[in-house]
């Protein structure tokens, strides 16, 4: 019929999560509740276990519930992905370099150690086979990446410990899931093949990633920056990504390894800041999805009827992997707090468990009512990751008589940010150094940038104007940030921008000549310099001693000409008092 609304199930699918996006982030932050909790409820509402088991008696439910749960298991996948690709730019591989005692040591021994441990428990309670118990404790003893780290970050104390632990879980991927292939009854010893053909082979393509990565990402983003398309920079950024997750995954190692790996190179550049601002959104809603599809399949009714199974399954998996944690941290000398925080942040099964409980299944190591009955325990375990992590902080200030250390970047020298990296930006960088000064400078011009760190200057690849650029380089510890850059529109909306999100902050601007002073100043800048004056007083002065006409005469009367223009900027520009034109030691005199 004319006018009838059809929509394909992708559009719909699509629509309601959208539509979930919108309402759950603001609601939920409105209450300073993480939305992760927020999707996975809106999974449980619209996936087939809730709203969507009623479409066929109520039609119109078809537009507000998801009609193929399946159909975004790819989507949800990317966002684990994405996910992986801003640890990497988060990370650095000097940083990772760092961590690698944390890594195969700390992360190693809780995957083998709860892995071991409650496989044996499995073994002997549940009266399972050695193969089954060992699919299943292994899978149990991960822990999600995709929920722990959004909220521990990585540089904090706790941080730390949950992405050494994660990232061996990550690395450990793979060689469980080829192990659970050669345990299978029909496996015979093609699948201890498998192991070794994919480990030499993603070794390789690892390797090739590595030196290809390092000598073509930065020309590739240079290209990318120069055409100054925020359009071509994401294609540039996604298609690093996607390819090296395929490389990946083409011999066998799984795709976050690859986009690993990727940011990883990237944040080698200087274009990191820039790719994580401009992937930061799709990452979010990839990321949503995936938490979706983890409420999607949560069956309600089932959890009813086994609910006293279901909740002592969950309990003990929680308080065993939280003491595990717990303790291993205590040995390698992290505070009480720390440890009580990660040992509970830590204490959930994962996406990957759900992943290894699949390959576990299809290989017939696991029945598939074993596997139907962990993937709805983990399903809830994922759901309360975020409550496990309130309660961690809550008990980690209690056991602590001390404050725990906050993020690392707050132990950081706070630096002034020079935006801008032409002649002015270097010469403040340069008296920033005579004095002893911290100092990084930010530009959106490639050439520049690469220049400037040739010469020496700390520099950074990055669009102020664009997102919260600033904010990531440290605007809000800042002790200043200087505005160099000779475009006047630009210049003010980002001195109003600063201005409203940092009232303290110092802003000190270039400005033209006295009338784009007076916007400045308007705008929210703490001292607005223009240039075309200064420049014009002491072409004044020069000539006019040079002519024989006496030093004092000459610079009172510079002083006085300062003085009205003083006046009229503050007239103009709505100020309070008469603004500095110049250093305390020259203006002194005026």
């Amino acid at each position: 019929m004319a006018g009838e609304l059809t929509l394909s199930p992708f559009l719909s699918d699509a629509l309601v999560i959208l539509g979930a996006a919108g309402i759950v982030i603001p609601v939920f932050a409105r209450f300073r509740i993480t939305p992760i909790i927020g999707f996975i409820l809106i999974g449980v509402a619209v996936g087939p276990f809730g709203l969507g088991s009623l479409v066929e008696r109520i039609p119109w439910l078809y537009y507000i519930t998801i009609s193929d749960p399946e159909a975004l298991t790819p989507f949800a996948d990317f966002g684990i992905v994405l996910l992986l690709f801003a640890i990497g730019l988060e990370l650095s591989f000097n940083r990772l370099w760092t961590m690698r005692k944390l890594v195969f040591g700390l992360g190693a021994l809780e995957v083998l150690i709860s892995g071991s441990a409650l496989a044996l428990f499995m073994g002997l309670a549940g009266a399972m086979d050695t193969a089954a118990a060992l699919a299943l404790g292994f899978a149990l003893a991960f822990s999600s990446t995709a929920i722990v780290l959004p909220i521990s970050g990585t540089r904090s104390p706790v941080g730390r410990a949950a992405l050494s632990m994660l990232l061996f879980e990550d690395i450990m991927i793979v060689p469980i899931i080829f192990v659970l292939g050669a345990l299978a009854p029909n496996a015979a010893d093609e699948g201890w093949g498998g192991i070794i053909q994919t480990l030499w082979q993603g070794g390789l393509v690892i390797a090739v990633l590595l030196v290809v990565g390092r000598f073509a990402l930065p020309r590739l983003f240079a290209q990318a920056a120069r055409t100054k398309s925020p359009e071509l920079f994401l294609a540039a950024s996604l298609l690093v990504v996607i390819g090296a997750s395929l490389a990946t995954a083409l011999v066998g190692l799984s795709p976050i390894v690859g986009a690993l790996i990727a940011g990883l190179l990237i944040a080698e550049t200087e274009y990191h800041t820039e790719v994580e601002l401009i992937m930061e959104p799709f990452k979010g809603l990839a990321l949503g999805v995936f938490l979706i599809t983890v409420g999607m399949s949560i069956n309600l009714a089932e959890i009813a009827e086994q609910i006293g199974a279901i909740t002592l399954a969950v309990v003990g998996v929680v308080v065993f992997k939280a003491l595990v944690t717990g303790v291993l941290l205590r040995l390698m000398g992290a505070r009480r707090g720390t440890a009580a925080e990660t040992g509970l942040l830590m204490a959930s099964p994962s996406e990957t468990t759900l992943i290894v409980l699949a390959a576990a299944t299809s290989a017939l190591v696991l029945d598939a009512e074993t596997a139907r009955f962990w993937q709805t325990v983990t399903a809830i375990g994922l759901t309360i990751t975020p409550l496990l992590a309130k309660l961690g902080a809550v008990i980690a200030r209690r056991v602590d008589s001390v404050a725990l250390a906050q993020n690392d970047d707050d132990s950081e020298e706070a630096r002034t940010i020079i935006v801008g990296g032409g002649r002015v930006g270097r010469l403040i960088a340069d008296m920033m150094q005579t004095h002893g000064k911290s100092y990084v400078m930010i530009d959106s011009n490639p050439d520049l940038i690469a220049a400037a760190k040739r010469d020496g200057y700390r520099a950074t690849f990055g669009d102020a104007a664009r997102g919260d650029t600033l904010s990531r380089l440290g605007a809000e510890r800042a002790p200043a940030v200087v505005l160099t850059m000779d475009e006047p529109v630009l210049a003010q909306r980002l001195v109003a921008k600063l201005r409203q999100t940092y009232p303290d902050l110092l802003i000190v601007a270039r400005a033209r000549d006295t009338d784009h002073a007076a916007a400045m100043y308007r705008a929210g800048a703490s001292h607005a310099v223009p240039e075309t004056l200064e420049s014009s007083l002491q072409l004044s002065e020069a000539v006019l001693v040079d002519i024989g006409v006496a030093m004092g005469p000459v610079i009172a009367s510079i002083h006085a000409k300062r003085d009205e223009f003083r006046e009229q900027l503050e007239r103009d520009g709505g100020l309070s008092e008469k603004p500095k034109l110049r250093t305390s030691s020259s203006a002194s005199g005026a």
